[in-house]
């Protein structure tokens, strides 16, 4: 069974690759470079990315004006959350 230190240290990790490939994207969106897709940002905060996400977007005011993304990050955010709502259900029972 998976610790809960294991499980936080994956988050941590996942989110400061998050952070960095945020950070990569604003440079290149400053410098008319290619930047990374939507869809890649939006998979490494469904692979427990979330957390660097958000920091980025508060830190960097990146992605912060674009509504879509905000709601797809907002929907990846709801499903982890209610995935350790559920597995704290069954723990507890």
């Amino acid at each position: 069974m998976l610790t809960l230190s294991l499980i936080a240290s994956v988050y941590a990790v996942l989110s400061v690759v998050t952070f960095i490939v945020f950070a990569s994207d604003k440079r290149a969106a400053r410098r008319g470079r290619r930047r990374v897709p939507e869809r890649t940002l939006h998979a490494l905060e469904l692979a427990c990315g979330w957390p660097g996400a958000l920091l980025a977007m508060r830190l960097l005011r990146h992605k912060s004006s674009k509504r879509p993304y905000r709601t797809v990050l907002w929907l990846i955010i709801a499903i982890h959350l209610i995935a350790w709502g559920a597995l704290a259900w069954i723990w507890l029972n």
